[in-house]
């Protein structure tokens, strides 16, 4: 498993949440898990880390959240916002401009695009 540097993973964190929470709405355990998934087992968030961040997202009007009962639990679910889509296409961009801006730097031919 590679070591990412704490401000790495930070300046992420958000961008991959509100990603995954535009594929539908989503829980934070899940949420936790499917980061797990697609990071190849890289990424392994947990739960004290998460919760902050749906919290300061939620504050800022990105995401909302609400309660679901499933199988007699009930689990808090988190949903997109409209700002948050909007936000999301902005980040995407930025990351995009970075991502190009240090393949050329470094040589490399960038294979990220964003939709």
């Amino acid at each position: 498993m590679k070591s990412y540097s704490k401000d790495l993973i930070a300046a992420s964190t958000i961008p991959i949440v509100l990603s995954i929470l535009q594929r539908g709405d989503n829980y934070g355990y899940r949420i936790i898990k499917e980061v797990q998934t697609i990071s190849g087992g890289e990424l392994n968030w947990k739960e004290g880390s998460l919760y902050p961040v749906l919290a300061k997202l939620e504050q800022n009007g990105l995401i909302t959240s609400y309660k679901k009962k499933e199988n007699g639990r009930t689990r808090k679910y988190y949903a997109i916002h409209q700002d948050g889509i909007k936000f999301l296409a902005d980040v995407k961009n930025e990351w995009s401009s970075i991502n190009q801006i240090l393949a050329k730097l470094w040589n490399i031919q960038p294979n990220l695009t964003f939709s």
